[in-house]
């Protein structure tokens, strides 16, 4: 029963952690703890929801003893710190390491020496195949986190990780960054108007998280099928919806950008299970002992692709509008 449950939720203050913590609340666990280093979002949160389930831990995943502490008794644990934004880790990727990495493994092996029954990890779309520092800390998160999990039995803490896309209205996403423009007649600034992005709500991501908890195996990573649009498509959906006509002006590509979003590869959907809505993608548990996989002719033949963002769904007009009127921020923003 969730009342007899702990749950910590790192980086409990950003976007993700909040839509979070609201589940949580209605599914009534007996402490919900956010551990961040975010001293002023954590009073906005203490005010705002003036719960006395909530507890605030102040510290940084990078610190092993502050993750401790927070983890002492604790039954489950969502971990979302990170650092996030793909141009400042280009241009600071040791801080993208420590936090995303290292930090990520202090996360890990605090759970498993305090016990914790389950712990899911959140990472990234840009962890396939990366070419930006984000995601191949992302990236370096999954294994961490695999590796770990291969040293564990079931009956352990079960670590599993989940890959989710573009989220809209994030922070830091392109969607309020739209909105704004618009509402102060500025023209809206695009990369390549080409480029895809899943399109995902912050709820898909949390019932992700959600449906991980429930199905999660040693070292599994879920994803959220998700369907997609050009970055120019999402421009003029949001023009239209605001009846506006601003300028739409191309800036060219920023720092560690993709062309399209890739959930999963080829070879993990060899090894993948579709579960409907998701995919399961176990890790890869072979052992060093390679020869005797090709003696045994362990070879697998397919013609599968890529899971990326100019093959999924790919949103209509009409579609993606409707999509864009289910978010609370734009519903909002055309109030007001």
């Amino acid at each position: 029963m969730t009342e007899e449950l702990v749950v910590l939720v790192t980086g409990g203050t950003g976007s993700f952690g909040k839509t979070m913590v609201n589940k949580l609340l209605k599914e009534a666990y007996r402490e919900i703890r956010i551990l961040s280093r975010d001293e002023a979002k954590q009073e906005e949160m203490r005010i705002a929801y003036a719960r006395p389930e909530l507890k605030f831990y102040i510290g940084d995943v990078r610190d092993r003893a502050a993750v401790d502490k927070a983890m002492r008794g604790v039954d489950l644990v969502f971990h979302a710190a990170a650092l996030k934004q793909v141009p400042s880790c280009e241009f600071f990727p040791m801080e993208a390491v420590k936090t995303n990495v290292i930090g990520s493994q202090n996360v890990i092996d605090s759970a498993i020496e305090a016990g914790v029954k389950s712990l899911v990890c959140l990472s990234t779309d840009k962890a396939v195949m990366p070419v930006n520092a984000m995601g191949m800390s992302k990236a370096m998160m999954e294994k961490v986190a695999q590796a770990s999990s291969r040293q564990l039995s079931d009956d352990e803490t079960v670590i599993s990780c989940v890959r989710y896309g573009n989220v809209m209205c994030s922070r830091g996403s392109v969607i309020p960054l739209f909105i704004k423009q618009i509402k102060e007649g500025k023209p809206l600034t695009i990369t390549e108007p080409t480029m895809t992005r899943f399109m995902l709500s912050l709820n898909d991501a949390i019932e992700l998280v959600s449906f991980a908890f429930e199905n999660a195996r040693q070292g599994d990573i879920f994803i959220k099928k998700a369907p997609a649009c050009t970055v120019q498509q999402l421009a003029e959906a949001l023009c239209e919806i605001f009846e506006a006509n601003n300028e739409i002006r191309i800036i060219g590509w920023r720092h560690g950008e993709k062309l399209f979003e890739t959930l999963a590869s080829a070879e993990e959907l060899l090894r993948s299970e579709d579960m409907g809505d998701y995919y399961r993608v176990s890790y890869d548990n072979r052992d060093l002992n390679y020869a005797k996989f090709f003696t045994e002719g362990d070879v697998e033949e397919s013609s599968t692709e890529d899971y990326h963002s100019h093959n999924t769904h790919q949103l209509t007009r009409s579609e993606l509008k409707d999509l864009l009127l289910t978010l609370p921020e734009v519903q909002e923003a055309l109030k007001g």
